[in-house]
C-alpha cells in the first residue's frame, strides 16, 4: 500500500523502431513503480468478512523495534500538527492529551 504520495511515472515515448535502450529504460521506471506501490510503509491494514453483512477493518500505524522488540507507534504528534505537516483529515497522536488519537480539521 502506497503512502498516497506515490505518483505515475511519466513514460518516454516509443522509437520508430525497437530500441534495446529504450525498453531496458521503460523496464526500470515500471520496476520502481511497482516498487513504490508495493511498498506498504508505515502503516499496514486489513478486513475481514465474518458474514455477508459484517466488515470488521484493522488499521497498523507501529513498526517494532529491532533491538528491544517493542511496537513503536508511528503516527504523526501534536507537534507535527503544530507544524503545519498535516492536512484535513489526517489522523495524529496526541500526547500532551493523555494520548488522544485526533484528526486535523
Amino acid at each position: 500500500m502506497s503512502s498516497g504520495t506515490t505518483r505515475a511515472p511519466v513514460l518516454p515515448f516509443a522509437p520508430i523502431e525497437y530500441d534495446h535502450k529504450y525498453l531496458d529504460a521503460l523496464n526500470n521506471i515500471l520496476r520502481l513503480y511497482f516498487q513504490q506501490i508495493d511498498n506498504p510503509g508505515p502503516m499496514a491494514g486489513s478486513t475481514l468478512r465474518p458474514s455477508a453483512t459484517e466488515v470488521i477493518a484493522g488499521l497498523n500505524f507501529s513498526t517494532i523495534n529491532q533491538l528491544t522488540g517493542q511496537r513503536i507507534i508511528s503516527f504523526p504528534t501534536q507537534v507535527d500538527e503544530a507544524a503545519g505537516k498535516l492536512r484535513v483529515g489526517d489522523v495524529y497522536y496526541d500526547t500532551a492529551a493523555g494520548n488522544v488519537l485526533k484528526i486535523k480539521v
